[in-house]
């Protein structure tokens, strides 16, 4: 095997080998996804933790390869207290030739909100405070663009308790509020201690939310783009929908109002970020100005369909060009 690359150090971590900047030190594995594996690190350039994310093999396919792209666009964007930032990105490979593997350098999280729950109840006041900073990150996040539908956002997913109802049967296009949807299942899960909608597979995921939200509408059944979810959904034992209030007894009443517009099945008639940020629940924290609009995304690479190297290469560039911006020191969530 060649050795590593100047300014390189190559480590086995997890059974994978790792070649990151000699600045990275102290490199602990934290865990690993579908799509990648995370380690802690020391920067030693100013003694912070940092997590460095490993994507696995970005360029094994055109979808990968895009994906890959579309994460680290979206990371360089990202210049927000609430929303995930990027600190670095490197590749040990010397040529666009030899280009296969990138490193992303992220702010280290010591905690995260399911590890929080876990071990706590949470307040009132805590439960406010934090569904209003992921609105806050859902507001910057809002390009105003329609998502398209992706193969891996359906079938089996981690996540699938959190999942709006129509990205679990790539019913449409999605809208931003397919997020307000998941937010709208923490907080239920916050104020209860139990999961909302915890389905086993997809369908049963579809018929646990209904025996919530009610069987939907025949206006709401004739926007569905695809046939097969048509007859699906009309197939359903019609149910009404359940009082919020009953299912979440002891909540705040605005807390209830709240979940109610969050989750609706129509994800048209959904409450946006914005709205719910004005929403009289967060009015004893609500701060129109820290409320930071989005900058302007370019997006266009989301519609096109490039040959693998053409994705390799302009990841490649991605990469090479990226200059930190000068962001304040890394600190552990605080919450």
């Amino acid at each position: 095997m060649s050795s590593a690359k100047k300014g390189f150090y190559r480590q086995e971590i997890t059974k994978t080998l790792w070649e990151v900047r000699e600045r990275y030190r102290d490199l602990q594995p934290v865990g690993s996804g579908a799509y990648g594996a995370v380690c802690s690190a020391i920067d030693g350039r100013n003694g912070t933790k940092v997590a460095i994310k490993k994507l696995y093999r970005p360029f094994q396919s055109e979808l990968f390869a895009k994906r890959a792209y579309r994460e680290l666009r979206l990371l360089k964007h990202m210049k927000h207290e609430n929303v995930i930032g990027i600190l670095d990105v490197f590749t040990p490979d010397v040529t666009l030739e030899k280009f296969n593997d990138f490193y992303l350098v992220m702010p280290f999280m010591g905690t995260d909100l399911s590890k929080i729950m876990k071990h706590e109840k949470l307040t009132e006041d805590r439960i406010q405070f934090l569904v209003y900073q992921m609105l806050k990150g859902l507001k910057i996040l809002d390009f105003g663009l329609a998502r398209h539908t992706d193969s891996e956002m359906t079938g089996y997913v981690v996540t699938r308790w959190y999942r709006a109802p129509e990205v679990i049967l790539n019913w449409m296009h999605y809208t931003q509020t397919v997020d307000i949807w998941s937010v709208g299942c923490i907080m239920a899960e916050m104020i209860t201690g139990r999961p909302l909608f915890k389905g086993n597979d997809h369908l049963d995921q579809l018929t646990e939310i209904m025996k919530v939200t009610g069987t939907p509408t025949q206006d709401f059944v004739q926007k569905l783009q695809s046939q097969d979810a048509k007859n699906y959904i009309k197939s359903l034992p019609k149910v009404q929908k359940k009082d919020f209030a009953a299912i979440l007894k002891y909540a705040n009443p605005l807390a209830v109002n709240l979940l109610e517009k969050m989750l609706v099945l129509d994800a048209e008639k959904r409450i946006t970020a914005v709205e719910a940020l004005a929403h009289p629940y967060f009015e004893p924290i609500h701060d129109p100005e820290e409320e930071t609009e989005a900058e302007k995304y370019d997006d266009t690479f989301d519609n096109m369909d490039l040959p693998l190297d053409e994705w390799k290469r302009i990841t490649y560039k991605e990469v090479i060009n990226f200059k930190p911006s000068p962001l304040p020191e890394s600190k552990e969530t605080a919450v």
